[in-house]
């Protein structure tokens, strides 16, 4: 009862008709995400019941005192009275037997509409409409009134920097971190005073711009986690590719080199830094790979269909690492192997995946891993996966949980054990791909241009959340442009070598959070808005999620499905602060994508 009469109290209602409601009609229980009344207080219906019984007995004892100076007529009246008593508190204990019986969802309703306008005044809080925020806010959260429940322990050693603090989603989750105690700072490309009013006074205001890498390192200092909301204001091309492509690349490798500046000042290395395993920039570097060639045929077979293959590695004049060749063999294929040497004292197993940076013509190949004891490798076990390319240069991220075994009854990868690199090309599963050549490109040929591979740290938490969209609600002309911006933008990201979460929020509405339940999917298949105060609530809790760290997903308002066209996963009601929705919601989805 106390924490539900402050929390109504904070939201502008007097204190004493809340306790003098909650006396004649029942216990609270109040949350963040609704009022939930629940059936009245037996004590409070015992407690009246006894009053009644006791003044009802005191005025028998009266009456019967008097009764002996009274007339036969005047005892006639106490028995009617004492009739009248009787059934009234036949009445009550009928009533207190009806509401045992009452069903206390339906109940909840009831009290919901009731109580919407209370509601409505606490959920406007957090809102964005309030912009600026009042001094009794600034005291409540100073010293420790309502607002301090939502503190986040932790929160208070850890910086976020919001990329878009003013816009829509920006707002709203400037003023979460606020009231979770997490310092909060706020890249803007001018400190004008419409800007400056819009965010609160405690906020460190930093100038930048997305697009200019040089202003972004003063921008990441002392940061520990950054929230992109920032979106570009037109649909030129050249605006949506400065924001939401270039600017998620240009803020992931600031930084990650923040983070390598501060390992390099400990003397040692970031638990953000990718481990270098090859790079190759000389004729030097390429030493220790070989080139091999095979089929998945018997002999006899591959004699048959033997058209001739062949493959080459080397440094071309160009400075680049050039894997080329040909395979007309039925079955055939060509590789580039290499036995990996590590660092003295580091092993895959602290690392959660590998990227690529290659060039090409957009080939499809296969990643094999050879993991078991270094000392006798008759034991190895064979791990494989398959990764597109694209025409140009590009990188790839690949997590070890996309390695499946050669043969199914082999235990999955334990990168632990991983002793062997090989990239493979094979001539199935050709696709012809975008490119200058169109329908003439012959599929039983590839080059493949390598310039590094690196292995992915691991984490337990997020480090970069991106808030992109899922194309719904975008004028068709424009959509096309805007989910190609987008997609660069996530892309470099996944590549960064930072724990990411993405978030596709439906098309994005100005109304209270958590006032309907949400859908998490993955598959761009939703197509429902979210409220603002949603998404924004989302981007907080997902920074302290093992289960967010590495995912993308879409998220909207729950919706009815036609019948047989159910394309959600997972429906996650939002109950109340203290119940972390976002866990379950995500932990069905998958990883590193």
């Amino acid at each position: 009862m106390t924490c539900a009469t402050s929390s109504l109290t904070a939201a502008g209602f007097n204190k004493p008709i809340i306790q003098k409601w909650i006396s004649n009609n029942g216990s609270v229980l109040f949350c963040k995400r609704s009022l939930i009344f629940t059936r009245p207080c037996a004590t409070s219906s015992s407690s009246s019941s006894s009053s009644s019984t006791s003044a009802t007995t005191k005025k028998k004892q009266k009456n019967k005192k008097k009764g002996n100076d009274d007339d036969e007529d005047e005892e006639e009246g106490q028995g009617e009275k004492d009739q009248v008593v009787k059934a009234s508190d036949d009445d009550s204990l009928s009533m207190m037997k009806r509401l045992d019986d009452v069903n206390p969802v339906g109940l909840g309703r009831k009290s919901r509409q009731i109580f919407d306008e209370v509601w409505r005044k606490f959920s406007g809080l957090g809102q964005i409409s309030r912009t600026i925020r009042t001094d009794d806010e600034a005291i409540l959260i100073r010293e420790g009134g309502p607002m301090c429940e939502f503190a986040i322990p932790g929160a208070q050693n850890t910086t976020v920097l919001v990329i878009g603090a003013t816009s829509r989603v920006g707002r709203v989750v400037v003023r979460k971190l606020m009231l979770r105690g997490y310092t909060v700072k706020a890249l803007v490309r001018k400190a004008s005073q419409e800007v400056v009013d819009m965010l609160p006074t405690s906020v460190d205001i930093v100038i930048g711009d997305v697009g200019d890498s040089v202003t972004l390192k003063a921008a990441v200092e002392n940061c520990s986690k950054i929230i992109y909301c920032a979106t570009a204001r037109s649909s030129i091309t050249g605006d949506l590719n400065r924001v939401d492509y270039q600017g998620v690349y240009n803020l992931s490798k600031a930084f990650q080199d923040y983070n390598n500046k501060l390992a390099q000042l400990r003397a040692g290395k970031s638990s953000k830094s990718k481990l270098l395993l090859a790079k190759f920039k000389s004729e030097d570097s390429m030493s220790g790979w070989t080139v091999s060639k095979g089929t998945y045929f018997q002999d006899v077979v591959a004699t048959k269909y033997d058209g001739g293959m062949d493959a080459k590695f080397e440094f071309t004049e160009n400075g680049a690492a050039t894997f080329s060749g040909y395979v007309f063999t039925k079955g055939g294929y060509v590789q580039l192997s290499k036995r990996l040497s590590l660092p003295l004292g580091t092993t895959l197993d602290r690392y959660e995946g590998l990227v690529l940076s290659v060039g090409g013509n957009g080939r499809p190949y296969v990643i094999i891993l050879e993991s078991g004891p270094s000392a006798d490798t008759t034991q190895s076990k064979m791990y494989f996966t398959r990764i597109s390319t694209k025409a140009g240069f590009c990188r790839v991220r690949v997590p070890f949980s996309a390695f499946r075994p050669v043969i199914p009854e082999d235990p999955p990868l334990d990168p632990f054990l991983v002793h062997t690199f090989t990239i493979r090309f094979e001539p199935r599963r050709q696709r012809v791909t975008d490119g200058t050549t169109g329908g003439n490109q012959d599929l039983r040929s590839f080059q493949l241009i390598l310039e590094y591979i690196k292995a992915l740290p691991t984490g337990q938490e997020t480090d970069f959340i991106l808030v992109s969209c899922t194309g719904s609600g975008i004028e068709p002309n424009r959509r096309e442009q805007v989910l190609k911006a987008k997609k660069a933008g996530e892309d470099s990201l996944r590549r960064s070598g930072l724990g990411y979460t993405i978030i596709r929020p439906g098309p994005l509405m100005e109304e209270p959070g958590g006032q309907r339940a949400l859908v998490f999917d993955q598959g761009n298949r939703i197509s429902q808005g979210i409220s603002c105060a949603d998404v924004a609530d989302i981007c907080v809790k997902a920074l302290h999620d093992s289960t967010a760290r590495n995912k993308s997903f879409d998220v909207c308002y729950e919706y009815v499905a036609e019948q047989g066209k159910e394309l959600y996963e997972l429906v996650a009601h939002l109950p109340d602060k203290a119940n972390n929705y976002l866990t379950p919601a995500l932990s069905v989805l998958e990883k590193n994508t």
